[in-house]
C-alpha cells in the first residue's frame, strides 16, 4: 500500500474511521478497495453512490498527492493505523483514525502514558495540582498528552517541558499553524520534547467540530486519562466520557462546591464516571506504577520460566511476539470459543503471566 493510496481513503468524504475500517477489512488492503470494480462496490451494504464515485475518481490521489508533498516537505511524519509505530492503545479504539501526521520525536507506544484535561479558564488552584502532579510522574518514563488549549492544556505542556518530560500535543487542525497562535513558542518546546500530532490535513484549519474529534484522540492515547479543573461543560468532559467509552481510567480533583471550575470534576466524581485523586501519589496508586520497578526481575523471570499449561502456552507465545494484543486478537489466533478463552486468560492473569491492559488488551508480565 503506498502512502498517497492510505492518505486517499482518508480523503473520502461520507465515511469516517469506522466504516473505513469495514472496508479495508472486506477488500484486504487500501489498493485492493480503489481497484474494485463498479459491481463489488454496489454490493456492499450502506456503500452510497457519491462515495462509490468518490473511489472510482481521481480527485481524491490529486488532494492525496498535494498531501504527501507537505509531508515529505517539512519532515512529518505519517503514521498509519497498521504501522508498528502507530499508537496501539489508540489502536483499539474502533473510531481510530487510519492515519495520524506527526511532526517531532515521540514514542507513542511508552509503556506509561497520562493525558492532562482541564478548562481554558485554569486557577492557581489548578496550576498547584498540574505542578504537584508532574513533579509526582516525573522519574517515570512516562508520556504526557494535551490539547495546547489555553488553561490547563498549555500549563501541562509548560510544566513537561521545564521537567524534561516527554509530551504530546494533539491538535483540532492541520500541521500548517499553530492555535492559539500565542502558543507557538510552547509548540516549537514541544517539539523537542515529543510531538505535534493530528488527523488533519496539512491546510485544516481550526474548525469547532474539530475540537471533539482531537478529543478522543486524547483519550485514545492513553492509560488513564486525568481532569485537573473542569465546568459543568466543556471538553474535559467530553474528553472523560470517551476515555470512559473506551473502559480508561479516568481521574479527577474534587474541589470546593462554590467553585466553577470545580464543578464538572466534582459532577465526574459524583456520578462515578472519575476516581477521586488528591495528588500524585493516588493516581500512581491506582495505576499501580510505583510496584513496576520492583516487580521488574520478577516479571523477567516469569517470562523466562512460566509454568504454563498447553493452551496457556499458546497465548504465552502469541503475547511474546506481538508485545501486547485484545482480547479479539488473541480470540482470533488461538480459535476458541470466547468462554473458554476467558478462563484461560483469568488463570494466566491470576498466576501472574499476564498483565490486563486498559481497553481489555494483554501482554506478558
Amino acid at each position: 500500500m503506498s502512502a498517497i493510496e492510505k492518505i486517499a481513503l482518508t480523503k473520502i468524504k461520507g465515511i469516517g474511521p469506522k466504516y473505513s475500517r469495514l472496508l479495508l477489512a472486506y477488500f484486504g488492503n487500501v489498493a485492493d478497495l480503489f481497484a474494485s470494480s463498479t459491481q463489488e462496490l454496489k454490493s456492499i451494504p450502506g456503500l452510497s453512490s457519491a462515495v462509490i464515485q468518490q473511489i472510482q475518481s481521481k480527485a481524491v490521489f490529486k488532494e492525496a498527492e498535494d498531501e504527501l508533498y507537505h509531508i515529505e516537505k517539512h519532515g512529518i511524519d505519517l503514521l498509519w493505523l497498521e504501522d508498528k509505530a502507530y499508537p496501539q492503545r489508540l489502536r483499539h479504539c474502533e473510531d481510530a483514525p487510519l492515519v495520524l501526521y506527526s511532526y517531532g520525536h515521540a514514542d507513542y507506544n511508552k509503556q506509561k502514558i497520562v493525558s492532562i484535561v482541564g478548562t481554558r479558564n485554569a486557577t492557581h488552584y489548578g496550576k498547584r495540582i498540574i505542578d504537584e502532579l508532574l513533579d509526582g510522574i516525573s522519574d517515570l518514563d512516562a508520556l504526557v498528552v494535551s490539547g495546547l488549549a489555553m488553561g490547563v492544556d498549555v500549563m501541562a505542556h509548560m510544566g513537561c517541558i521545564h521537567r524534561n518530560i516527554c509530551n504530546i500535543a494533539v491538535l483540532g487542525h492541520g500541521l500548517s499553524r499553530i492555535y492559539p497562535a500565542h502558543h507557538r513558542d510552547v509548540s516549537r518546546e514541544i517539539i523537542h520534547h515529543g510531538a505535534l500530532l493530528t488527523e488533519f490535513t496539512f491546510n485544516t484549519i481550526p474548525d469547532k467540530n474539530n475540537f471533539p474529534m482531537r478529543n478522543r484522540i486524547i483519550a485514545g492515547l492513553a492509560d488513564v486519562t486525568v481532569v485537573v479543573e473542569a465546568g459543568e461543560k466543556g471538553g474535559a468532559l467530553i474528553t472523560a466520557g470517551l476515555a470512559n467509552d473506551y473502559n480508561r481510567d479516568v481521574c479527577a480533583y474534587p474541589g470546593a462546591v462554590d467553585q466553577l471550575y470545580s464543578a464538572g470534576c466534582n459532577q465526574l466524581i459524583k456520578n462515578n464516571q472519575a476516581h477521586l485523586i488528591r495528588n500524585s501519589q493516588d493516581l500512581l496508586d491506582l495505576m499501580q506504577w510505583h510496584n513496576q520497578e520492583g516487580n521488574k526481575d520478577k516479571g523477567i523471570q516469569l517470562s523466562l520460566l512460566p509454568d504454563l499449561s498447553e493452551d496457556q502456552r499458546i497465548v504465552h507465545e502469541f503475547l511474546r511476539e506481538s508485545d501486547e494484543a485484545s482480547v479479539d486478537e488473541i480470540a482470533f489466533h488461538s480459535d476458541w470459543p470466547q468462554s473458554k478463552l476467558a478462563i484461560v486468560l483469568l488463570e494466566m492473569e491470576m498466576a501472574g503471566h499476564i498483565v490486563a491492559l486498559p481497553g481489555k488488551v494483554y501482554k506478558n508480565n
